[in-house]
């Protein structure tokens, strides 16, 4: 078991949802989290002060991580504030959700570049920093959706299909190290993704998940932990957290 007190951890969409809830677990358990945003400053400055409130120690940075300059500028606020980097977890996500025939080229890359190219926009200069650490984490938040596909989702399902790949081949790179690499594919977790979907169509998704119930943030954000804290000898792996719905 991993002591996380003193580690230092990057959170992408950190201030928002599933983010938000990674970001609280860490910070209660030790972790000092700089929490990434995009355009929700006002939730970052809330959910910052308060973790620094109840005893823990956030930070809140502004970068758009589809762009490598802002994502390399997000590690650098990281490594300059507390001079190490233990922890990432690639969580920004979008989805703009048409049926093929009806998206647009904008839809397919933007989906894309928030998604999977984030992930290389961050790991690309973090890796230098999580490999000095003694117990290095990279955790991909993917998505059932990456297993399975959905209608009218051809861009959000190659996008989080391509994180699961992704953490399969680095996590062989790095198996030697003491950086694991681990992707969480969360199912229907009650966040505003869900929330938006029309009621009668939640209430026919839920009906389907053999626990009946969607998940919970704080259901992934345990997951998260866990990995952090017990997953030396866990690599490459999906930890599927969706109630059933895919076994």
């Amino acid at each position: 078991m991993a002591n996380l007190h003193g580690k230092i951890a990057i959170v992408t969409g950190g201030a928002v949802g599933i983010g938000a809830a990674i970001s609280k677990e860490l910070a209660q358990n030790g972790v000092k989290v700089v929490l990434n945003y995009n355009s929700s400053s006002q939730a970052a400055e809330k959910l910052v002060s308060s973790i620094n409130e109840n005893g823990g120690t956030a930070l809140a940075v502004q970068a758009d991580v589809s762009i490598a300059e802002e994502a390399a500028k997000l590690v650098n606020a990281a490594i300059d504030t507390y001079g190490q980097l233990d922890i990432l977890v690639n969580n920004a996500g979008i989805t703009r959700d048409r049926s093929f025939k009806k998206l647009s080229e904008d839809d397919w890359r933007k989906v894309i570049d928030v998604n999977l190219n984030s992930v290389y926009n961050t790991v690309s200069p973090a890796l230098n920093y999580i490999s000095q650490s003694d117990a290095g984490r990279i955790i991909n938040i993917s998505s059932i959706i990456g297993q399975t596909g959905a209608f009218g989702q051809t861009n959000y399902a190659a996008a989080k299909a391509g994180m699961i790949g992704f953490t399969k081949s680095l996590a062989l790179e790095l198996a030697r190290t003491s950086v694991t690499v681990n992707a969480i594919c969360p199912g229907f977790i009650e966040t505003s993704m869900v929330t938006e979907i029309p009621e009668d169509i939640r209430q026919q998704i839920q009906a389907k998940v053999p626990k009946k119930r969607f998940g919970h943030p704080e259901e992934i954000a345990k997951g998260v932990l866990y990995l952090c804290k017990d997953g030396a000898y866990i690599t490459g792996q999906q930890l599927n957290i969706n109630g059933g719905l895919f076994m």
